[in-house]
């Protein structure tokens, strides 16, 4: 009835020196890995008429992020991907819906920190690499994600479908407003 694509990777590195191989190494877990499990879970959902999919992307997939092209591609990548599947199979009673994470609290994030100051330094954001900081003034946990995922893919979302529900503290804000949030 339900299934749900978590498994995403990071290449923290700038475009010129990101090579070949982490480009590929990215986009075949973070963009082809939401295909082939989607693809699966809706030739099983197909027949029965009914179920929910659910694509953990990110925030990055909807702004410019700083040494993270091949992150924020690959998440685009499969955030539009599961809004074209929703498309194609809303008629068939099958919502697809994506949860766009912020900075989560996860080994992801903590190992881009140097120095015990990470957190503090994520949530205050960044203006050397033009990146908003976290209105709510805290990082997302494992669980306000998951959380999330479980209200999208429950009947309390019924009528949901083919839309990104950011989970980010407000992190992603409208082009030219978030000057203010820099310190």
């Amino acid at each position: 009835d339900f299934g749900v694509s978590v498994a995403g990777v990071l290449c923290h590195a700038l475009v010129t020196e990101t090579t070949d191989a982490e480009w590929s190494h990215v986009f075949d877990v973070n963009a082809a890995g939401v295909f082939r499990l989607s693809r699966a879970l809706a030739r099983r959902m197909l027949p029965r008429r009914r179920g929910s999919i659910v694509t953990v992307s990110s925030n990055a997939a909807g702004v410019p992020r700083h040494a993270m092209a091949a992150y924020a591609a690959s998440k685009a990548a499969a955030t539009m991907f599961t809004r074209c599947l929703g498309l194609e199979l809303a008629p068939h009673g099958i919502r697809c819906n994506i949860v766009a994470p912020g900075s989560t609290l996860t080994p992801m994030q903590t190992g881009m920190w140097a120095g015990e100051n990470g957190a503090a330094r994520v949530i205050e954001g960044s203006l050397e690499t033009y990146k908003a900081g976290i209105p709510l003034r805290k990082l997302a946990t494992p669980e306000d994600v998951a959380d999330a995922v479980l209200f999208l893919l429950s009947d309390r979302a019924g009528h949901i479908t083919m839309t990104d529900l950011y989970v980010d503290g407000g992190a992603t804000l409208h082009p030219g407003a978030h000057q203010g949030y820099f310190r």
